[in-house]
């Protein structure tokens, strides 16, 4: 019989970090612990408040009668948890490590897990104003990412601009890729004028120019873009099987981005990649905000997927709280260093 029981955490960002939902200063999230003879199990059910579809007044009573029932049938569990993908997540990461035959960081083991190779992983700006973006920028260049993430939609838009372009003026499409994400700042009526002057600065790709839901607009948009579309947002609490195939197939994009804890965890990225590539759209993989403990898995997880695009996986450093780990960020790729630790006292409570 396995027991289980979960525990709170409220992560503390080092400096408050800019959204399109506004500035962050903590970040709750959840750990499951799973027990079974003698050896135990952890996963994160992270949520974003205002952005995640489980965002929701019963998501602790949802943990609480996940941790009761926990001896269902694996496929029961999962289905009642439809509605809550990053309990989903959080649950499939527990069994994983549980059930794993090294310890219970070791997910899937791998090159990545011994130390062996790295992710490559794009450098995030947050929103602010000029000045502290721009000293983001030149912090990630020196950190020698050759990929940037940027967020728009915050500031005024020339302003942004601006600020991609003074990055394309140092440095070319090939030493530098440039990704905005856009949050869905842009209306329909706009977002092809846009689209068109970003294009001008030959970046990768733009998440969510529009807001999600808008289908047709967005099928539009994708159709006749001078720049690749991502669909992120767009995604999310999209949970019916033959909605997701109809989204994909209607819209078309260039790209989806997956973010385990808002799309079911792994067997919902899985499905997700397997529409996407039956329309030849793209995909890359994207922690949202996690400790530790959950980008240890997403990135595991991610490893095996082995796409050649560099990935959104570096928030590990965000946090004055954060849980120590052997997972750290040189030289724009994300490593497990062969000497680092995990060190779980203080932050989280083991039933032995």
């Amino acid at each position: 019989m396995i027991k289980a029981n979960y525990q709170k955490h409220i992560l503390e960002f080092k400096r408050p970090s800019g959204t399109s939902r506004g500035v962050l200063k903590t970040k709750e999230t959840w750990f499951l612990m799973l027990y079974k003879d003698g050896k135990w199990g952890i996963g994160e059910c992270g949520i974003l408040r205002g952005l995640s579809f489980d965002d929701r007044p019963d998501y602790e009573s949802k943990l609480a009668w996940t941790c009761k029932n926990i001896n269902l049938d694996k496929e029961i569990l999962f289905d009642e948890l439809r509605e809550f993908p990053s309990i989903q997540l959080g649950l499939e990461t527990a069994f994983l490590s549980l059930e794993s035959e090294t310890n219970p960081f070791e997910l899937y083991p791998s090159k990545f897990t011994n130390a062996t190779d790295a992710i490559d992983i794009n450098g995030l700006i947050w929103m602010g104003s000029e000045s502290f973006m721009k000293e983001q920028i030149e912090a990630k260049l020196k950190e020698g990412f050759h990929c940037i993430k940027m967020k728009i939609g915050a500031i005024d838009f020339d302003t942004e601009f601006k600020l991609l372009q003074s990055i394309r003026k140092d440095f070319s499409a090939q030493e530098i890729e440039l990704r905005v994400d856009a949050n869905g700042a842009f209306t329909p009526k706009e977002a092809m004028g846009k689209l068109e002057q970003l294009a001008s600065l030959e970046l990768h790709s733009i998440e969510q120019p529009i807001k999600q839901g808008q289908w047709q607009e967005m099928a539009r948009l994708c159709e006749e873009t001078p720049l690749p579309i991502a669909l992120d947002e767009e995604l999310i609490g999209v949970v019916d099987e033959n909605e997701q195939e109809k989204l994909i197939e209607t819209i078309q994009p260039q790209y989806i981005i997956l973010k385990p804890s808002l799309v079911g965890g792994f067997t919902g990225s899985d499905r997700w990649i397997s529409l996407a590539e039956k329309v030849n759209t793209g995909w890359w993989i994207t922690s949202a905000l996690e400790s530790n403990i959950g980008l240890n898995a997403i990135a595991q997880y991610t490893y095996t997927k082995n796409s050649p695009l560099p990935q959104g996986l570096g928030t590990g450093s965000l946090y004055t709280n954060n849980i120590p780990s052997p997972l750290i960020v040189d030289n724009g790729k994300l490593h497990y260093s062969k000497s680092g630790d995990w060190q779980l006292k203080g932050i989280i409570q083991l039933n032995k």
